[in-house]
């Protein structure tokens, strides 16, 4: 009697297994088509360097941002190449914060993109992890690229506050140079 419950058991379930075969065989798993990929930072031409008064110009925004909010800033603006272009740095800005605005900067010029957008990868792990490999590279929002009628034409840095308010002040800076510069 108990063979009997035991062989119906079996083969109830072996009749199951295979139902639960054919039914995953019919009904394929729904992939959704890949998204369109973003816009490639990659593809950005290298356009001719800032000049020192647009580069002022865009230090001058990122400075009014920060003053209207009673943030000390360092400011930088870099070339294409990561070079200097200008630099200021409002009284009472922590010491630290001027290497790591070029440092921003640099990164924004040399990797085409925000440094938030790195910042945003390391935070994500797994693979976002190989930002620390890469030379140079600042994951921490207050980097912008600037770019000119599509061109990449240098970068922003600023540092002092919170890297929100770094990138904040950032954004007004890029922006003195039109549209194309917010933030990707």
């Amino acid at each position: 009697m108990v063979r009997k419950a035991a062989a119906r058991a079996l083969l109830l379930l072996s009749a199951s297994l295979v139902a639960l075969g054919a039914r995953a065989q019919q009904n394929p798993p729904h992939n959704p088509a890949p998204a369109a990929p973003a816009q490639n930072n990659y593809t950005i031409p290298i356009g001719q360097s800032i000049g020192v008064d647009a580069a002022k110009k865009a230090a001058a925004a990122a400075s009014a941002e920060a003053r209207k909010n009673s943030w000390f800033m360092a400011i930088a603006v870099v070339d294409p190449a990561g070079t200097l272009v200008y630099y200021e740095k409002a009284d009472n800005t922590q010491l630290g914060s001027a290497n790591v605005a070029v440092g921003k900067a640099r990164s924004a010029a040399l990797y085409k993109r925000p440094t938030k957008a790195m910042q945003d990868a390391l935070a994500a792990g797994g693979n976002g992890l190989r930002i620390l490999a890469l030379e140079g590279a600042v994951p921490v929002e207050g980097g912008l690229p600037l770019v000119h009628d599509g061109k990449l034409v240098g970068a922003i840095g600023v540092s002092g506050d919170t890297s929100e308010h770094d990138g904040q002040c950032a954004q007004a800076g890029a922006q003195t140079l039109g549209a194309a510069t917010a933030q990707r």
